[in-house]
């Protein structure tokens, strides 16, 4: 090579902004390869941050500190509202099922490292790519952070825990006899405890309310239920104010299905009315931005008689729900309202209607959290004989957790779109990896000459226990259906790949559904164990 060319391929390699996005673009390439429809992902940057590490390489100081924390602090918003609305309706089952696979895993581990003798670092290392936790690694390299094993077992074990769950969700349905096309009927009801939401042309019968106006009837708001329309002359009208009920009305009433029947019970009867559905010009969804809007109740808004028109539902946080006279509008909320064209346009100019506004990410409201999550972080927690604080992964992780299901900070408000988010939480992921694994990557090839197959073997067990106990947990302590069993094992390995390879098989949505309610338990039981486990393979070598 001329002496010209080696000196510049040396000041590149020598220029650390340079190698860190060197170490992304190639790590990335190696991710997308597919094998069998199985990819690294984004986790193929920490095998070429090995690489580049075992060569010498370095990256700016601080990089996988600020990829960590936007990572995890992305993850727990994400997560945030279906954490707590799963914890309320099925918790205890689904943390059950995260504890015995990470319970499983972490036992496993500690077993095999302390027969085997092998180092904390590592062992802690193996157990978090074995488990596909990366918030499990962040927290295992902040409470050991000279350690460089951690990272080189993780960089190990990582594929083998991501063959072994997408190999497990393929063989399963076969061994079981069972397919996975359908998803028994109420399962995600089951797990959310929120039932779809529909829509039910009703028949007023009941004499009782015969002659009151609709706003004085408060069951319907009571069963989180709204009369949107009423049938005149074979079409759906917009429900207009002061609207008397009377025997023979045929009313559009919205509202999850399970509250929906009572509903339909009290009114009268299902309609065996034809009709013709409202045009899109009859109803808008619209984006809350004004001020006068924002903390008010539908209450103190008045909309139908100020303005004619029903609000039907609202998403929050990518959910749906009806409304009723005491919630409260958040900046952002969308809102499906119901009424005449010129009524919508109206409402629309007085609640700040702005698409944009949902594709804006409040750069205050993100600081702030991180802030307070990097404070939590480092506070310390202490209990009787144990002192610890949750770190620069746990911190930000259960303030995003909070943030996620209020939507907001004490009195700041924010969103943060869902793209933006991700491709925060994809480049924090990124940015963390490479970080890691360039710092590890020069005692690499030391580590695999001296134990070797060893460090294999241990990946292979530690993943293959927990998801074999945590099937026969799920089957016959839980009772779980196979989906529920399918999802909720890739949530407990927190495995993505996992999960894709069953949601490309099925068009039911359960797997996600029970993925999602087990993954952000895993995420914060992983971060804890992992401490737990360096904790005892400490006392037991010492």
């Amino acid at each position: 090579m001329p002496a010209g060319t080696a000196s510049f391929l040396q000041t590149l390699l020598d220029n650390q902004v340079f190698v860190l996005f060197a170490v992304i673009a190639t790590g990335l390439a190696l991710g997308a390869i597919k094998i069998r429809n199985v990819s690294l992902g984004t986790s193929g940057v920490i095998f070429t941050a090995l690489a580049f590490g075992a060569f010498g390489c370095s990256v700016p100081a601080g990089v996988g500190t600020v990829g960590l924390v936007l990572f995890v602090y992305c993850v727990g918003l994400a997560a945030g509202p279906m954490f707590f609305r799963v914890f309320a309706s099925r918790g205890s089952t689904f943390a059950k099922l995260g504890l015995v696979l990470i319970g499983l895993g972490a036992l496993t581990a500690v077993a095999f490292a302390w027969l085997a003798k092998i180092p904390t670092d590592l062992a802690a290392g193996i157990f978090a790519g074995a488990m596909t936790s990366t918030p499990a690694l962040a927290a295992a390299l902040e409470f050991l952070p000279e350690a460089e094993g951690v990272t080189i077992g993780y960089g190990l074990a990582y594929p083998v825990g991501v063959v072994a769950v997408v190999v497990m969700v393929q063989v399963l349905p076969k061994l079981m006899r069972q397919s996975i096309d359908a998803a028994p009927a109420g399962s995600e009801q089951r797990i959310t405890g929120l039932a779809p939401i529909d829509r039910c042309l009703v028949e007023v019968t009941n004499p009782a309310i015969s002659g009151k106006p609709l706003s004085e009837i408060g069951f319907i708001a009571e069963e989180r239920c709204t009369v949107t329309r009423v049938l005149e002359d074979g079409n759906l009208e917009p429900v207009q104010p002061g609207l008397v009920l009377v025997a023979g009305m045929h009313l559009l009433v919205v509202g999850r299905s399970d509250q929906l029947a009572h509903v339909v019970e009290f009114l009268g009867r299902k309609s065996t009315e034809h009709f013709t559905m409202d045009t899109e010009s009859e109803r808008a969804r619209i984006v809350v931005t004004s001020r006068e809007v924002i903390g008010k109740t539908l209450a103190e808004l008045e909309v139908r008689r100020r303005f004619r028109v029903t609000i039907a539902r609202v998403t929050r946080h990518d959910v749906d729900f009806i409304p009723r006279a005491e919630t409260h509008i958040e900046h952002t909320d969308m809102l499906l309202v119901i009424g005449e064209a010129a009524d919508i346009k109206a409402f629309s100019e007085f609640a700040g209607h702005r698409v944009r506004a949902l594709d804006e990410t409040h750069m205050i409201f993100l600081a702030v959290g991180i802030s307070l999550g990097i404070v939590a972080g480092l506070f310390p927690i202490v209990l009787p004989g144990l002192s610890f604080t949750l770190g620069m992964a746990g911190g930000p992780l259960l303030v995003a957790l909070i943030v996620g299901h209020y939507g907001r900070i004490g009195r700041i408000r924010g969103h943060i779109p869902r793209a933006a988010r991700n491709l925060m939480q994809n480049i924090g992921l990124i940015f963390f990896l490479a970080g890691a694994g360039v710092g590890a990557g020069g005692k690499l090839l030391g580590v695999v000459s001296e134990h070797g197959l060893a460090l294999i073997a241990m990946a292979i067990l530690t993943c293959i226990v927990p998801m074999v106990g945590g099937l026969v947990f799920a089957r016959t302590v839980l009772k779980l259906d196979l989906l529920e069993i399918l999802g909720g094992i890739c949530g407990g390995m927190t495995s993505t790949p996992g999960l894709g390879t069953i949601t490309s098989r099925t068009e039911s949505e359960l797997p996600v559904v029970s993925y999602a309610a087990v993954y952000p338990v895993a995420l914060i039981l992983m971060t804890l164990v992992v401490q737990a486990v360096i904790g005892v393979l400490m006392k037991l070598a010492g």
